[in-house]
């Protein structure tokens, strides 16, 4: 475990070396800025319900590019046979990788604090929402993250992990409204499983062990299912 800090040390670093890191907040914050002062100035909505409420569709789209090199990077080039030589195990690898995502998710949503402020200051904000909402939207980036992860391990092509990760993530933002087809017993079921359901509830404010033992566990099998793949490509 004491190889971690040094894992994400490394892939933190290498997020900021190559222009993909700045193009990929570039466009979340042009997509984020453009919903967020659409409702603020048009609809004179003093709030960031539509900033929260198109998180996880953006996610979806933005953290399997993020982690889509994580591991198939590494596969595709043969540099995975030289960490492998090193005293590290695939528990640091694995680990190490998915903070430095989650750090890279975390530097992405510091600049969106200006909306906030920017509420703040034009009009009356209720911060209980706001907070819940940044927290939120850290616990769904580290599911999505590990989700991310898990597809970046199982094969060696960036665009197929990039897009069996927004497969995923995607499945999950939308599950819960796609239920109308589905017998009356089983809505309860699916609806849990929906990631936007989890995250609205913390978006208003409310935090609900319920809500943060579903992002934690998929989080835990995004990131089993990463190293069970390393482990048989040993």
């Amino acid at each position: 475990m004491r190889q971690v800090l040094p894992i994400f040390r490394k892939e933190f670093r290498a997020y900021f070396v190559t222009p993909i890191a700045y193009i990929v907040i570039s466009i979340f914050l042009l997509v984020t800025g453009w919903f967020f002062f659409t409702t603020f100035f048009l609809f004179n909505q003093a709030n960031l319900r539509n900033f929260f409420g198109l998180l996880p569709i953006i996610f979806s789209f933005v953290i399997p590019a993020i982690t889509m090199r994580l591991i198939a990077e590494e596969l595709n080039v043969g540099t995975y046979e030289t960490l492998l030589t090193l005293p590290v195990t695939f528990l640091d690898v694995v680990l190490g990788k998915f903070l430095a995502c989650w750090g890279f998710i975390a530097a992405m949503l510091i600049p969106t604090a200006a909306y906030a402020f920017t509420v703040a200051m034009l009009g009356q904000i209720d911060w209980g929402p706001v907070a819940g909402g940044y927290i939120g939207a850290l616990l769904l980036g580290a599911a999505f993250s590990a989700v991310g992860l898990l597809a970046s391990a199982l094969t060696r092509n960036q665009i197929i992990a990039f897009i069996i990760g927004v497969a995923i993530c995607f499945s999950l933002t939308l599950i819960d409204k796609m239920l109308f087809f589905l017998p009356r017993y089983l809505l309860g079921i699916f609806a849990y499983l929906g990631a936007d359901f989890h995250f609205e509830n913390i978006a208003k404010g409310v935090i609900d062990s319920r809500d943060v033992l579903y992002f934690v566990s998929v989080s835990f099998i995004g990131l089993y299912g990463a190293h069970l793949a390393l482990q048989a490509k040993k």
